[in-house]
């Protein structure tokens, strides 16, 4: 076991079990962002802007407060505001105020902004594909399994 790791990261022997897994982890993880990136970077987004985009149009067209889609994103960024400026200055979402309180903006995606998750959603899609082609759904279930596990720990 490791051999792909060793190779990858020219490192023959490993502190720990868990050192071995942590590091494998982040390299697969590292490896699968780096595809996304590369999809998102085509159409002149970042990673984060595509989870934003991807929350909001899962909630069309009612949208979110900005500490929801915050507290829903997969990585945490530090400044949801000026993420959520650049989107509505490319017209991809639109904050409204709310009636019942004029200091909370909800955040929406426009049909520009759903436009565009169309034509990201087949070169996702391929690169879900490619990632479970190698993993049975047994192996695939045990991994989100131990991913949870993982990210559960209050490290």
């Amino acid at each position: 076991m490791g051999e792909i790791l060793k190779e990858r990261i020219k490192q023959r022997q490993f502190k720990s079990p868990a050192h071995e897994a942590m590091l494998n982890l982040m390299v697969a993880a590292a490896h699968v962002r780096q595809m996304v990136e590369h999809t998102c970077v085509e159409h002149d987004l970042t990673q984060a802007q595509y989870n934003v985009l991807r929350i909001l149009r899962g909630r069309h067209p009612d949208g979110y407060p900005r500490g929801d889609i915050a507290s829903r994103m997969v990585d945490r960024a530090p400044d949801v505001t000026r993420l959520i400026d650049r989107l509505e200055r490319r017209e991809l979402v639109e904050r409204v105020r709310t009636d019942e309180d004029r200091r909370l903006s909800i955040t929406r995606i426009t049909r520009k902004g759903l436009a565009l998750l169309a034509r990201l959603d087949p070169e996702i899609d391929a690169i879900d594909a490619r990632f479970s082609a190698h993993l049975s759904p047994r192996d695939l279930k045990t991994l989100s399994r131990l991913c949870e596990q993982v990210y559960g720990l209050d490290l």
